[in-house]
């Protein structure tokens, strides 16, 4: 029941809540109470304002006279408010056709000038009077200050970063959209400087995460202390910071990052674990005339950025057109589609090179090389495949498709004696493992057949890898070859821990073995070490019969190359032409 303000008494007890369980009708009173809601009732035209009980205790009122009208309510209303309970009846644009038409409004209160803020959430229902104008609305609010508070720190962390006060990734692209709409619309410039401070993961190891964090809030302030008016900061990611430039062209873009930079080097950042030395390096676009959008801004930053670190860190570069990059861009694109679609339209191809005995010239194995064929019938030579692949990321599927291809090759014809090449990312694939083992499983009496090739700067580039992938693949049965030897660095002693079967001369070296002595000298030095370790020897490009009798003489044990057989679709022909003794 519904009671006027004036009526309800001054010390507004709260009833007792009756015990569960029994068949009485709850006490809507005291659950209304119990959940901090009150219900009222507002006849508009007189403006009478009907509260239940409990409105005194909710809104921390003495004198509860003070809500008895609409009016009345309205004074307790903060300043700050958007919309009032008033804003949502009596400027709804909906019509009461018989069941009234619900609102819902939140809004501030307080009930003193010293007394602290309390969020409503006003939930209701008008009704249309005579002149189906609002007349009468009945409804019930209640205190959500602590879900008010939650949903402003959620809606706080969705445009800022916690650590640093400055506004997120998602909040900078949009500040950036705005600019760049800007500029245009102003015929102006504006520039973007994407920056990130060097060695952050280096803090991470020596100092822990936490003096890490404090570097990144101490270089925020840094940066925004060295900021113009209108310019904006964000922080994009881990280590990065984006700026946005209000009308700046590219000479005072170039002068900005300058001042950025030495805010960040030139005083030490003091952290709970000491003093600890930063730098910045810097990237930076100008647009709209080097970027026509956000996507372009952001990928040209990040494009220089990482050029500027690989080139001098604590530097800025910034970005300037080049056609050679775009040029070879729009070729990687057409090389990334050329090598997908051969893949889908099963185009890949092996081409069998063989390998021969230095001394008998019987073929020992073949090397199995990828081939493309084109859509016209003809052919891509690995050459100009695989390091296109490798830099586009594209060397994997290659190897994949491969593999399949010899393990099916030489499961079909016993006499098949054949090696492949792995790239660097396939052998820490473990798709690639997976399907290595499962196919030599399949086929066991194709592992003792195999020789599989990584090449020298593979297995220099960490050891311990190697070893691991050494070892596995020799415990699946197959042999391991280390190609183009001699153009990396490996040790005699890494080689001898690899544990490897083959090495393969780099045929730089051989090439020109009749006619170079310092390629004479260096061939038979890595001949007599691989003696000493009992490692078989391959000498690829063997040009003439010249080189492959010294090789021979010296003890190289096969030969591969120009002068002893060129690569094949069909390895048959070898084994054809053995077999008629030509």
């Amino acid at each position: 029941m519904l009671t006027r303000a004036t009526d309800i008494p001054q010390s507004d007890r709260r009833p007792d809540v009756p015990p569960s369980g029994t068949d009485s009708m709850p006490d809507c009173t005291a659950i209304m109470r119990s959940v901090g809601e009150a219900p009222y009732e507002w006849q508009i035209e007189s403006d009478a304002l009907t509260w239940g009980p409990g409105i005194g205790r909710l809104l921390g009122l003495r004198d509860i006279a003070q809500v008895a009208t609409g009016r009345g309510f309205a004074n307790l209303l903060d300043p700050g408010n958007g919309q009032s309970r008033f804003d949502a009846i009596m400027r709804s644009a909906e019509t009461d056709r018989g069941a009234g038409v619900p609102y819902q409004v939140q809004y501030a209160l307080r009930s003193g000038a010293r007394a602290p803020k309390l969020w409503i959430e006003d939930t209701g229902r008008w009704f249309a009077g005579a002149d189906d104008k609002p007349g009468f609305a009945h409804g019930v609010i209640r205190v959500i200050n602590e879900r008010y508070e939650r949903e402003q720190q959620l809606a706080y962390l969705s445009r800022f970063d916690l650590l640093t006060g400055e506004i997120n990734r998602w909040h900078l692209t949009e500040q950036l959209a705005e600019s760049l709409q800007e500029a245009a619309h102003t015929q102006t410039s504006c520039g973007f400087l994407l920056g990130a401070i060097d060695n952050l993961g280096r803090i991470n190891e020596a100092y822990g995460y936490d003096v890490a964090d404090e570097v990144i809030a101490v270089v925020a302030k840094r940066l925004r202390s060295r900021m113009r008016g209108l310019d904006i900061l964000g922080r994009f990611s881990g280590n990065k910071f984006g700026i946005i430039l209000k009308n700046c062209s590219p000479d005072e873009i170039g002068i900005a990052a300058e001042r950025f930079l030495a805010a960040i080097r030139d005083d030490i950042v003091m952290t709970t674990a000491g003093p600890v030395a930063v730098t910045g390096t810097i990237g930076g676009v100008t647009a709209p005339r080097h970027a026509a959008d956000v996507d372009e801004v952001l990928a040209r930053a990040q494009e220089i950025l990482d050029r500027a670190r690989e080139k001098r860190p604590g530097s800025f570069l910034a970005y300037q057109p080049n056609l050679e990059r775009e040029a070879q861009r729009r070729a990687n694109i057409r090389a990334t589609d050329s090598i997908v679609t051969a893949l889908n339209e099963r185009r890949i191809l092996l081409a069998y090179e063989p390998v021969v005995d230095a001394h008998s010239k019987d073929i020992a194995f073949h090397e199995c090389l990828l081939r493309i064929r084109r859509v016209d019938g003809s052919l891509i030579p690995a050459m100009d495949i695989v390091p296109v692949a490798e830099r586009l990321g594209l060397a994997r599927l290659l190897d994949q498709r491969v593999l399949e291809l010899v393990i099916a090759e030489m499961a079909a014809h016993p006499g098949l004696r054949a090696s492949l090449n792995v790239s660097a990312s396939s052998t820490t694939d473990p798709d690639w493992w997976t399907r290595l083992e499962a196919l030599l499983r399949l086929h066991d009496n194709v592992a003792q057949r195999l020789i599989v090739e990584i090449t020298e700067t593979t297995a220099i580039h960490d050891i311990d890898d190697a070893r691991g992938f050494v070892r596995r693949v020799k415990d699946l049965g197959a042999r391991i070859a280390i190609d183009d030897f001699g153009a990396g660095y490996t040790s005699f002693r890494n080689l001898r821990k690899l544990g490897v079967d083959l090495i393969k001369i780099d045929g730089a070296f051989v090439q020109n073995l009749a006619r170079s002595e310092d390629d004479r000298t260096f061939v038979r030095t890595m001949l007599d070490l691989a003696r000493g370790l009992r490692l078989e020897t391959v000498a690829e490009w063997v040009q003439d019969e010249q080189s492959a009798e010294i090789l021979a003489a010296w003890g190289c044990d096969y030969l591969q190359g120009e002068h002893v057989g060129l690569a094949r679709l069909d390895w048959y022909d070898d084994r054809h032409r053995q077999a008629a003794g030509s």
